[in-house]
């Protein structure tokens, strides 16, 4: 893989590293939950996560629900948010 020069790289740089410290977050506050309610999904403040393995109903409703009034639904699994098509598509 090529390395990133100038402030591209920088900044891709910088969103890998606070993606993987909120990652890293949300496995530690699921893991000091006790084993019984742990649920694998939640938010670190704003930012949605959600640890359990993706299906498909998960999937389509984050990016493809033109019915959602958001742009930006929390993603199916991971940190962050996804971008729904759906809603983009039928604006």
């Amino acid at each position: 893989m090529p390395k990133s020069h100038g402030s591209k790289g920088r900044f891709r740089k910088l969103v890998t590293l606070v993606s993987l410290g909120l990652l890293a977050a949300a496995l530690v506050k699921e893991l000091r939950t006790p084993k019984g309610e742990r649920e694998w999904h939640g938010s670190l403040g704003p930012v949605p996560y959600d640890l359990r393995p993706p299906t498909p109903a998960r999937l389509k409703a984050a990016y493809w629900n033109p019915d959602d009034p958001r742009l930006f639904p929390p993603r199916p699994a991971g940190v962050g948010w996804a971008v729904n098509v759906g809603r983009l598509v039928h604006r």
